[in-house]
């Protein structure tokens, strides 16, 4: 009997799902609960592939064998809660994909850092003649890539929503950057389930795999005490301590020395990105470059010309002496720290948004010394102002970006810097940080013209 496949969710992972299971033989059917895009309704019909939106046809979801589901469909939604009651395997697409691919694996996540590190990485395979496949959260579908191509390497950009629903994959370099909070609300506001849920990425991994991580971060290192992995590990740290793989010495040059390979050196100057955090992001990307035995001239060279993320400490603009910087991939507290962190001139800062159960005492020193005035942007804006309202000399509550840009635009003198930094998911007022930050930009280079 043919094994029948329920994909939830339409997006660029579910119908990568939806069109690997076909090619494998699965009868397959896609509900989405919104609507689908029309580039994704072609994609199923092409494939002949039969979908729903717009709701849920439980009857045909629960006949499933297994389900693939949307990283975003929480476990507590109603239609998951009736899958589990008939014991249906819940997979993501990652998982599934994994069941068809021998390629090496190269898997990173943590709570900030890891699009700009998946991107990195994979600028520096690719630069260096591999064949190199991008996917997870940003690149194509992985289960699409698959079905269709063929790679030696993948390099994976893992959300702690898309491990949990990962069980039988195995990274071969798994990456954990750093681990703060957030999506608390999708943990029932308990940080060991958001670290569980990360620490998925290291299940299945034998003495032959590597597990890279920052040696400095007080989660993981607590976590470590407390479980195991065969993988080797490699530390990296701004300091060298025993052991630690990928550090800054004395003459201020970033080393990577994993074992008996010649240490790799290079001179932070030349690095394209600037920060700690991105310090930190260049270590992991070239640790696991050297694991995979790329030239030391090949992965000096990626790391000297990579050009950064957009909507990540992304410059829009001047005006009138003004910088205005695009931040919206700050989605959580501590990635904001970071951001302010960078920041070398008096700051008006914008954050708002879809709140996650954040605690915004961690980024308060830096407002202190950094921040002149805060204007924040959302439906409900109550939680910052209230936090903040006797913290900065000039707060402001604005409800639409249009509102939130032209009070920056009054508040910022001359030398300061504009930031839109949120903090918050964007789906008060934006349906994704990308919207968030595009408008942001047009809006930013619309006062060029006035």
């Amino acid at each position: 009997m043919m094994k029948r496949l329920v994909v939830l969710g339409a997006g660029e992972s579910g119908v990568g799902a939806a069109i690997l299971g076909k090619t494998k033989g699965y009868d397959v059917f896609v509900s989405d609960f919104g609507q689908i895009k029309q580039k994704y309704r072609d994609m199923l019909d092409a494939e002949d592939i039969p979908w729903e939106q717009g709701g849920h046809t439980v009857e045909r979801i629960i006949d499933a064998t297994e389900v693939i589901k949307s990283p975003g469909i929480p476990p507590t939604a109603p239609i998951m809660q009736k899958i589990a009651s008939k014991n249906i395997p819940v997979l993501s697409e990652i998982e599934f994909a994994g069941r068809y691919t021998d390629a090496k694996m190269v898997c990173i996540t943590g709570s900030n850092g890891k699009t700009t590190t998946t991107l990195l990485t994979y600028h520096i395979l690719r630069d260096a003649g591999l064949n190199v496949g991008l996917a997870g959260n940003v690149g194509k579908s992985l289960a699409l890539q698959v079905a269709r191509e063929r790679h030696d390497v993948y390099v994976i950009e893992l959300s702690s929503f898309q491990l949990e629903n990962m069980y039988d994959f195995r990274a071969n370099i798994a990456v954990i950057l750093n681990i703060t909070p957030d999506h608390l609300d999708r943990y029932d506001h308990e940080m060991q389930n958001y670290i569980n849920a990360k620490f998925r990425i290291l299940q299945n991994m034998t003495p032959r795999d590597a597990f890279i991580f920052w040696q400095d971060d007080p989660v993981i290192r607590r976590q470590l005490e407390r479980m195991s992995t065969e993988a080797h590990a490699y530390p990296f740290a701004e300091h060298r301590e025993e052991n630690t793989a990928a550090y800054i010495d004395a003459e201020n040059r970033m080393i990577i020395n994993i074992g008996s390979r010649e240490p790799f050196a290079m001179p932070r100057a030349d690095l394209a990105l600037n920060g700690l955090h991105n310090l930190y992001n260049s270590m992991a990307a070239g640790i696991a470059s050297c694991l995979l035995d790329i030239r030391r001239d090949d992965i000096r060279r990626a790391l000297s010309d990579f050009e950064g993320v957009e909507h990540r400490l992304e410059p829009v603009a001047t005006i009138d002496g003004v910088q205005y910087i695009n931040d919206s991939k700050a989605t959580n507290v501590n990635s904001t720290y970071y951001a302010l962190e960078s920041m070398t001139r008096p700051t008006v800062l914008i954050l708002g948004g879809k709140d996650k159960g954040n605690d915004y005492s961690e980024i308060l020193p830096l407002v202190h010394s950094k921040v002149k005035a805060i204007v924040a942007m959302g439906v409900d804006n109550s939680k910052i102002l209230d936090f903040f309202k006797d913290e900065v000399e000039q707060i402001a509550d604005t409800h639409s970006l249009d509102e939130a840009v032209e009070t920056c635009r009054r508040l910022a003198s001359e030398g300061d810097t504009v930031l839109l930094s949120p903090c918050c998911a964007s789906f008060d007022l934006f349906t994704s940080y990308e919207n968030r930050g595009d408008l942001f930009k047009a809006k930013v280079h619309s006062l060029e013209s006035k």
